[in-house]
Parts: C-alpha cells; structure tokens; sequence
C-alpha cells in the first residue's frame, strides 16, 4: 500500500542532495540552455543521470562506510595541502552561490510580492541562518525533505505549457554533437550537476545519519550490505529525482522562452517575468516559486557543504547535530558564507552573472575533487572491504572524463 508518510521517513540525504542540486543557479542555467538552444541540450538531463548516481554513491559510501567527511579524507589520505587548497575553493565558489541564489530569490520574489528586494535578500539570510543554527539536526532535515516538494512546481509548469512531446523525446534521448557557442553553457550544466559541494555535503550528511542511528540504537551501528543498498536506492532516486526536474526546466523554457525568441536571459526577475505573456500568469507563478523554495533548500545546503568542508581540514569540531556552543567554528563558517554573499549582491554584481560563473567554476573545478574522490573509493585502506560496484567506479571515472573533455575544451575556446 501506499504510505506517504513511510515514504517521507525513507528519504535520507541522497534525495536531498539530489533537490538541492536544481537550486536557482541550476534553474537559471537550465532555462538559459532551453531559451538559448531549444530543446536542443536536452540529451543532457538523460546523459548526466548514470554519471551523477556514481559519483554521489561514492561520496555517500565514504561518508558512510569511514565515518568521516570528504575533506577529512582528502587531509588524511591524500595530503594536507590538497585537502586546504580544495576545500578554500570550494568556500569561495559556495559563497558566491549562496550570494547569487539569495539575489535570485529576492529578485524574484518582488514579482509576487511588490516591496524592496533589499528587505527580501536579509529576510531571506536571517531566516535561513536561524533554521540553520538553531534548529535541531532532526527538525531541520524533515524542513529540507518538505522542500525538496518545491521543485515538483517545475514539472507543473512544464505540462501547462503545451509543446511537441514527440520532438522532445528525439531530442532528449538521441545525444548530438552540439555547436561550438554551446560549450561554455554544457560546462555550466555539467558544473550544475556534478557540483563539488553535492560531494562533500552528502558525505557528510551519511555521517550525520550514522551519528543519529547510533545515537537511537546506544550503541555502535556495523555497516552491512542492507545499509549499503538502502544507501544506494536512496541515491539513485535522488539523482533520478533531480534530472527529472531539470529536464522539464528546459522543456518549460524551451518551448515558450525559445519559441518567442528570448534566448538571453540577464536575471531572475526577467526569466519569471518573460514567461508571463509567452506561458501565462500558472507556469509564471510556478516558475517564481520554484526558485524561492529551491533556493530555501539549497543556500543552507551550499554553506554547510562548505563549513563541513573548512571545518574537517582545520580538525573542527562539526557537525549540524551539535550545539552551536559546541562546533563554534563551523557555524561561523556558514555564517561568514552567506554574509558574504549578501556583500555580493550589495555591491551590484549581476545575479545571473554570478550564477553562470559559479556554475562554469563548478564545471573546472569538479573534475580536481573527483579525481581524488574515486582514488579514495577505491582504495582498500580507506573503504576496508566496502569497495563501489564495477558499475559505479565506470560510471565515475566516465564522469571523470566527461568534465576534463568539456573543460579542455571551453579553454581551448578562450
């Protein structure tokens, strides 16, 4: 039978991942991809699936078979300096997503609600913050599972806006060489999808869980194979969960955005407002509340990525179930994250400029971590026994050259 509630309590962090991964910088990208170039990059969404769910089965493999986060790892078995240097870029690249998601959303918000949007961008901060720091680890993870329902407006807007089903399937599962003016964008999307921060946050969110298990339980919890595949089921639906909502991102944009001939988009405020008169005020409110409820699930999960980051190399203590007294480090991280990228929206960078750039910066700097996250999966000392599956090390090492071939590439352009 069907118990929603059961399904509500089966959601770990794998799915989590997933819906923060489509947060505003995504759903900028995306319908910029669709605005741009029609249903053209659509193969994307279908292509990325399989190399997402093995690279974020190993991050949650590690983080659940050691008990310990990526940087961590990355200081303990590769080197200290690595570890530092990774970990200072990824603060830098999630602050300056935080600061481009919040202006996203208070851009957008505006459009629903007339007012200040300076007012909107500190509301949004202040009450992000405090859910953050002050809630439970508990509390605060069911608030994260009921705002990953925030990207199913997506899908709604999609089938409200009426387009060529047959010319989308062709599109979406027959992969194409794209155009040359394509390629910074496939980065962005690439760098979107497999963003660095997804690797360290759902490491370290396994651990979290396997703290809470076995705070329950009074005792040590052993890692079996059923927690292994519970682990895996509920990563592979959270990237499937995610790809599904970015393709109808770009099918919504695509079929209004691109068949008007609007295929630039300069911000947030802009994107929600042309579909307006193309779609209609259903797809236009449902656009606009899908980036301010991604964005709620997303700017707290890109700060703690880079706080548990920051905080594992500097031997912090960490962790969203501990007190703020006890991790006072690692708070301040995600304070400092998100202050910042309020300073980025004050001294009028562009939103959607930010975005891009984050997402072209996730793009370069993915295929770094990644190379020493499927190196750490794979080796005996780290993992004991609990190596990845054949597929999933295929899978891993193809995303691997998936993003140093798109990355030659956009540099050989510049």
């Amino acid at each position: 039978m069907f118990h929603p509630r059961k399904i509500f309590r089966r959601i770990g962090p794998g799915v989590i991942t997933g819906a923060s991964d489509d947060d505003p910088s995504g759903i900028i990208t995306y319908s910029q991809a669709g605005a741009q170039f029609g249903y053209g990059l659509l193969w994307l969404a279908v292509f990325t699936t399989p190399l997402m769910m093995a690279v974020q089965e190993m991050s949650g493999r590690l983080g659940l078979v050691t008990g310990r986060g990526l940087a961590y790892l990355l200081r303990r078995h590769v080197a200290p300096a690595v570890a530092l240097i990774i970990s200072l870029l990824v603060l830098v690249v999630n602050t300056l997503n935080v600061g481009a998601d919040l202006g996203a959303m208070a851009e957008v918000t505006t459009l629903l609600w007339p007012g200040p949007a300076s007012w909107n961008l500190l509301g949004f901060a202040a009450i992000i913050l405090g859910l953050e720091i002050w809630l439970t680890y508990r509390r605060y993870v069911n608030i994260l599972k009921w705002l990953t329902l925030s990207l199913l407006t997506y899908v709604a807007a999609a089938l409200a806006v009426t387009t060529d089903w047959t010319a989308i399937f062709q599109q979406a599962l027959i992969p194409h060489w794209p155009p040359v003016t394509a390629w910074g964008l496939i980065v962005a999307v690439l760098g979107t999808t497999l963003s660095p921060y997804l690797f360290f946050w759902q490491a370290s969110e396994e651990v979290e869980e396997e703290r809470e298990e076995q705070r329950r339980a009074h005792r040590t919890v052993p890692i079996t194979p059923p927690r292994l595949s519970a682990m895996r089921r509920d990563t592979v639906w959270g990237m499937v969960f995610s790809n599904v909502v970015m393709f109808f991102i770009i099918v919504t944009a695509a079929g209004t955005l691109h068949q008007a001939g609007l295929t630039t988009l300069e911000s947030a405020r802009q994107a929600a407002e042309a579909l307006r008169p193309v779609a209609g005020p259903l797809t236009f409110t449902l656009f606009a509340l899908g980036i301010i409820g991604t964005g709620l699930l997303a700017v707290p999960i890109l700060a703690g990525s880079a706080a548990y980051a920051v905080a594992e190399v500097f031997g912090w203590p960490e962790g969203l179930s501990k007190h703020v007294r006890q991790a006072p480090a690692f708070y301040l991280v995600i304070v400092v994250a998100i202050v910042f990228g309020l300073v980025a929206n004050a001294v009028g960078l562009s939103p959607v400029r930010l975005l891009l750039l984050t997402a072209v910066m996730n793009g370069l700097l993915a295929p770094v971590i990644l190379f020493f996250l499927l190196r750490l999966a794979d080796r005996p000392s780290v993992v004991g026994e609990h190596r990845s599956p054949r597929w999933v090390q295929v899978g891993g090492w193809s995303a691997f050259a998936v993003l140093v071939i798109a990355a030659i590439v956009l540099i050989s352009q510049w």
